[in-house]
């Protein structure tokens, strides 16, 4: 149930949980109309890219909406030491190094990594992280003077 909070002007206190079945609802609504009026593309090249289908300002806030291709992958489950070996991997370090991190032999990284590229579908480790996606950026630039930053 919906109280009036007087420091907040006019908008209802509401619970998380009525926030949260609010929003499902309201994005239901806009996902039906989305789809009444743009349905999906009939051809396979069409339905193989990204497609914005609300693209809008409110308020000083820009908000998008996309609708994605379905994957045709199946959703690959590695173990956390699979994991662990991969973001080591996606960070430049050789087997050796990564052996003597996780206290293993270089023998049992590689055994790891074959099993990961084979899950994969992969042969190789860049393969591997281009994949995945594993590799995290938002450090690489904290150490680079401000002068030196590229502007996009």
């Amino acid at each position: 149930m919906a109280t009036s909070d007087p420091t907040k002007g006019t908008r209802p206190v509401t619970s998380k949980a009525d926030d949260a079945l609010r929003l499902d609802d309201l994005l239901r609504v806009l996902v039906d109309e989305v789809a009444a009026t743009h349905p999906l593309p009939v051809s396979d090249t069409a339905s193989d890219r990204e497609e914005i289908i609300v693209d809008t300002e409110l308020d000083g806030t820009r908000y998008l909406v996309v609708r994605l291709p379905a994957t045709t992958r199946a959703r690959v489950v590695l173990s956390p030491r699979e994991q662990e070996i991969v973001r080591m991997v996606a960070h430049g370090h050789p087997n050796k190094i990564i052996a003597d991190v996780l206290s293993i032999s270089s023998w049992t990284v590689g055994t790891h990594l074959r099993r990961i590229f084979a899950k994969l579908g992969v042969g190789s480790r860049a393969a591997m992280i281009a994949r995945l996606g594993a590799v995290d950026h938002s450090g690489d630039l904290e150490s680079v003077p401000s002068k030196k930053r590229l502007s996009r």
